[in-house]
This record gives structure tokens, sequence and C-alpha cells, in this order.
């Protein structure tokens, strides 16, 4: 197990009707002035967003308001929300909404604490050394935005999709209300599904980390708890305990916790990125459900062990003591199975990318992270290909 740092400093307030202690909570923590942040109409039309605004006013806080956030947050919003920001005064940063609109309000944050762009920092990799406080109004379960370091950024000039990680970026406080993702319809719950169980999947299996029993028996369980919740979720959108179990491992699956001694590199969400950034209409989600699969099969070769024991443990494929590639293997179609089960998508065709995009994606890629991507193996432009037609 390699030495680590566990830093999850947000306060979470989680359960039924949590919206008329939003008031109160922040003006305890000595907010005056808030920008609330959140994506399109649904915010408003499910009365979420008239429930947080009647909390802050009753508790005599000031506040204005910028929507309009898209999935796979755009920059250009961010500069809109920094200016809107620094003429109201804002103090304090309110996202009512999934991870796309967390995101968004982290950068708004970092830009007026720091004065400097965020795509400054997503474009050259350097770190925010301060921002202004954020808390956040859950309404979905999936990215684990409302408790993480990281948010990720779209430039729509540049067809560019980059992650901030900063300890910075921690919300101070989020509010979970499982209720408030009955609306979510199937599609993004399964999208919300397979990012989270990613976020843990990307920590699992990873080429450095020795020994880490503890570890990996939390991620274990709550890949299997994520599994069984989904399921249920997906059969009736309105069964509370399934809802809360998504929503605190969405929190849980990306605060650190689950890859504690183990070094996090997130190869498949970043080779995902490009292909988001390159169609912004690809959820998040689904991408991730077509590339993991692609990538496991490629990859299994350098950590057989490791493979089969999540195929073992998590979908209960028998253990081939003598043959573990034939458990890992089937444990990696097992998964796909199941992102099929929940309505994913697992083939690039699906989502609208052909082989004559391969080239320009894997150098993309590439581009990006400046130079091959850290995975089991060093991931160039051949390999990313050969990971794409694993993917058709």
């Amino acid at each position: 197990m390699l030495n680590f740092n566990l830093h999850t400093t947000t306060e979470i307030v989680f359960g039924k009707d949590i919206e008329e202690q939003i008031g109160p909570r922040l003006k305890e923590l000595g907010v005056h002035r808030i920008l609330v942040h959140f994506g399109g109409s649904s915010a408003r039309t499910t009365g979420l967003l008239d429930r947080v605004e009647k909390s802050l006013f009753a508790a005599g806080l000031a506040f204005v308001e910028l929507g309009g956030v898209s999935p796979n947050p755009k920059v250009s919003l961010v500069r809109k929300g920094i200016a809107l920001a620094e003429r109201e005064g804002i103090d304090f940063v309110l996202a009512v909404g999934g991870g796309s609109v967390i995101d968004s309000a982290k950068a708004i944050a970092m830009g007026v604490a720091t004065k400097t762009d965020p795509w400054q920092f997503a474009s050259t990799g350097t770190k925010p050394d301060t921002t202004l406080p954020v808390g956040t109004v859950l309404t979905l379960a999936a990215s684990g935005s409302e408790s993480s370091n990281s948010c990720v950024l779209t430039n729509e000039e540049t067809k560019e999709k980059r992650g901030i990680t900063s300890e910075t970026n921690r919300p101070l406080i989020s509010f979970l209300d499982p209720e408030n993702t009955y609306t979510v319809s199937k599609f993004q719950t399964g999208c919300g599904i397979v990012d989270i169980m990613m976020h843990t999947l990307e920590r699992y299996l990873t080429p450095e980390g020795g020994e880490s029993d503890i570890t990996d028996r939390i991620a274990e369980g709550l890949l299997i708890a994520v599994r069984d919740a989904g399921r249920r979720a997906i059969a009736n959108p309105r069964d509370y305990e399934a809802r809360a179990s998504l929503m605190w491992a969405g929190s849980v699956s990306h605060n650190d916790y689950t890859g504690c001694g183990r070094k996090r590199l997130f190869p498949v969400h970043k080779l995902e990125h490009e292909l988001s950034a390159f169609r912004d209409e690809i959820a998040h989600g689904a991408g991730l459900s077509v590339l993991f699969p692609a990538w496991a099969l490629y990859e299994m070769k350098n950590d057989f062990p490791r493979f089969a024991q999540l195929a073992n443990r998590v979908f209960g494929v028998e253990m081939d003591f003598h043959h573990p590639e034939r458990t890992a293997r089937e444990g990696i179609l097992t998964m796909k199975r199941f992102f099929e089960e929940i309505g994913m998508p697992t083939h690039l065709t699906q989502l609208g990318i052909k082989p004559e995009n391969y080239a320009q994606l894997a150098a993309n890629t590439v581009r990006t992270v400046k130079g091959p991507v850290k995975s089991y193996s060093a991931l160039d432009e051949q390999a990313i290909i050969e990971i794409y037609k694993l993917a058709e």
C-alpha cells in the first residue's frame, strides 16, 4: 500500500427535505452574498430552485442567479459568471444541479478568487491556490463533484475538455436529498451509475498500490451496492433507498476514500474526455460505458490477477486459478452486459464515432496529456486506436 493523504473536508447534509436548512446553515458559515448557479429550466419547474431561494431569503441572505449550464460545462459561461460575481460582490457560489453545474461553480469560484481565467489552469496543468467557498444542492448521483477535488471544463472554441484538480476545489458544504433525483431520466440515471462505478474502478485497476485489502474491500462493496441499487432505480425511479444509495455512493466514490494507498491515473476518463469534446452531445457516462470494457480487454494482460479478483468478488465469476485470464475476460464481459442491461451504449458506433475519426481522436488525446496516456502500459496513439477497435 502506498503512502496517502486523505483530505475530505466537505460537510455533507444528507436526507429528505433538507432544503430548508440551506439558508440557516450558510448564514452560520458567515455567507453574505451568493451566486445561485444552475442549469436549465428543470431546476425551476421541479420547484427545487424556489425552495432553495426561499430558504436563502428567509435567512436574510442576498443572492443573484446565473443559469444556463449545459452538459460538458463551457468556459464561456464560467467567464460570464466570474464577471457577474465580481460585479455583485459575491462571497459564496451555490450550485443547484448535477456535476456540470457544480464544476462550473467551482471554476467561477476559483476565477474570482485568483483573478485568473480558469482555462489557464486547465490548459497548463497548474493549480489554483485559493477559491471562494462553494456549496452544492445535488440533483444527480453521478460525478461526485459535490465532495471531490476536481472539476472539468470544455472550451467550445478549441474543442478541448480538460480537468483541474486541486484541494481548493472541494466544496465547503453539500446538501444531498435523494428525492431530488426522482425525476432523473433512465438514461441519465444509467450514465450516473457508470460514472460512479468508474470513479472507483479507475482507482482499483491501477498498476501501483501493492497489497491494499482494506481499500479493495471498500471499493468492491461500493461497486456491488451501486450495481444493485442501480438496477432498482432503473426499474423504479422513486425507490428512495436505491436513490439514496446511489447518491451517497457518488460522493464516496470520488472523494478518494475508495482509492487510499493506490495511485490514481484515470486513463479511461482521459480517453473519454476527447470523445465528448469532439462530439458535445456525448454524455460522459455513455462515453465511459463504451470505452471501459475495451480498455480493460486491452490492458488485462498486464494484471490478470487483479482483473480476475474484480470479476470474482464483484460480478460473481467463478475463479479459474489455473487460467485467471479467463476469469478476467468473463468479468469484463459481465460488466459490459450490465451496462447494456441498464440501457447504456457499449459500441462507438452508438456514439456516432466512426473509424475515420480514430486517428484524430487518438492524436488529440496524446496532445492533451502531453504524451502517452499513463495506464498499465503507456497508451500512445496506436494503442488508443487499438482500444477504439475493441470498442467498435
